[in-house]
């Protein structure tokens, strides 16, 4: 199937409807499951266990899915993955009937899914530059951050109005549901034009493939350097992004309107982020990259020491805003730059390494927030993600990023 026979906008269309059912069923037991953490236990320690089971697992099949997203028809791994979470939930669903409540039971949940969505996400960043041209490739990102947004806006407030009146196994139940849609959708609708492969793929064992993915990450400066700081990033962001619910029970109380309030109006900055991406950006990619982690490390300062609602909300909206503008050029510098027989690998080591950030921030930052202020973690931590913001200006690979082929 060639490029001139399928409508690249409708195709686009049709994809990212499939992923969007895919990912409101999703968070909508991820947030079920997290605010029942929170409201139960009110501990740094727990949310620290949930994040490293949610997050962790997707670093070990991220090892296979980027190898697998270059080798194997991608469609099939997206919908395979997407069917195994949607599996895992109906048995899960199907325990809770039977009155088998526990934390582990929920933990088990969560692991799962971070599991399907090492080799899911690796496939679906390495789909959309094959189903969508190179010009548009920005803005559908940020198209797609906005949506991704709009679910993140409604899954809390959705799933806590749920939990008030429907056990948490009507919520895994209705991931299910959009997990069959999804699958659906992509399988029969979704068009996808010939992939050239190189000749020596199949010859190759999955470990050497990796290898080959982490050679050439190491043989480009400005991609590896890209892997590095947003690494970096998002280890120290992890307070901002995980314990503003735990910042939040502690400076205002545990409330879950509140703790719906800050999730809401982060989404609907991230909303506004996107579509605001996708109509304009910097021209210059790493710029929108380096003011928006500047921007999340003085909203991190901020929140650290003014503990008044109305203007708390209002940095979560700004700071909901920035988000698009970090996550859309970064993974479009990358859509762009990598050769596309390597595609899957990068950016599943990108997906590795934001897997092993995350819990590695939440390891120091989660137990930490048990033993001092939890407002002084919010400003160490901005304090340095206002300095990593200030040195994507001053290296010299990000001046002029290229990777030669």
């Amino acid at each position: 199937m060639t490029t001139s026979n399928i409508n690249w906008k409708k195709n686009t269309a049709l994809f990212l409807t499939s992923q969007t059912l895919s990912l409101f069923g999703t968070m909508l037991v991820q947030w079920a499951i997290m605010w029942h953490i929170v409201l139960e236990t009110q501990s740094g320690t727990m949310m620290t266990l949930y994040v490293a089971v949610a997050i962790l697992p997707t670093f070990f099949t991220s090892l296979f899915g980027g190898v697998w997203a270059d080798r194997y028809n991608k469609k099939l791994l997206i919908n395979l993955a997407d069917g195994s979470i949607a599996f895992v939930s109906l048995i899960i669903a199907l325990s809770l009937f039977a009155g088998h409540d526990s934390f582990i039971l929920l933990l088990i949940a969560s692991m799962m899914r971070a599991l399907g969505q090492g080799i899911q996400q690796p496939a679906v960043n390495a789909l959309i530059p094959i189903i969508v041209p190179k010009a548009k490739l920005l803005k559908i990102n940020g198209i797609n951050s906005s949506i991704q947004s709009g679910i993140f806006l409604l899954s809390p407030a959705l799933a806590a109005s749920l939990m008030s009146f429907a056990p948490l196994q009507t919520l895994f139940l209705i991931d299910v549901v959009t997990a069959a849609l999804a699958i659906t959708t992509l399988h029969y609708f979704v068009k996808v034009r010939h992939e050239t492969k190189e000749k020596s793929a199949e010859k190759t064992s999955h470990f050497a493939e990796l290898m080959s993915g982490l050679r050439y990450i190491k043989s480009h400066r400005f991609l590896l350097l890209m892997m590095i700081f947003s690494a970096i990033f998002t280890i120290f962001v992890s307070p901002l992004a995980i314990l503003t619910p735990l910042l939040t029970t502690r400076n205002f109380g545990p409330e879950l309107w509140l703790l719906s309030a800050i999730e809401i109006t982060f989404a609907g900055g991230m909303i506004l982020g996107g579509f605001l991406v996708g109509i304009w950006c910097f021209r210059n990619k790493i710029f929108a990259i380096g003011m928006a982690c500047a921007v999340a490390g003085l909203i991190s300062i901020v929140l650290g020491v003014w503990t008044s609602m109305i203007p708390y909300l209002v940095l979560m909206v700004i700071g909901g805003i920035a988000a698009p503008y970090f996550n859309a050029p970064s993974m479009t510098l990358l859509q762009e730059k990598v050769k596309p027989n390597y595609i899957g690998r990068v950016l599943s080591v990108f997906v590795m390494l934001d897997s092993l950030a995350m819990p590695f921030g939440m390891l120091a930052f989660g137990p930490l927030a048990d033993k001092i202020d939890i407002n002084y973690i919010f400003i160490g931590t901005g304090v340095v993600m206002l300095v990593l913001g200030g040195l994507y200006f001053v290296v010299k690979a990000f001046r002029n990023p290229k990777i030669n082929h």
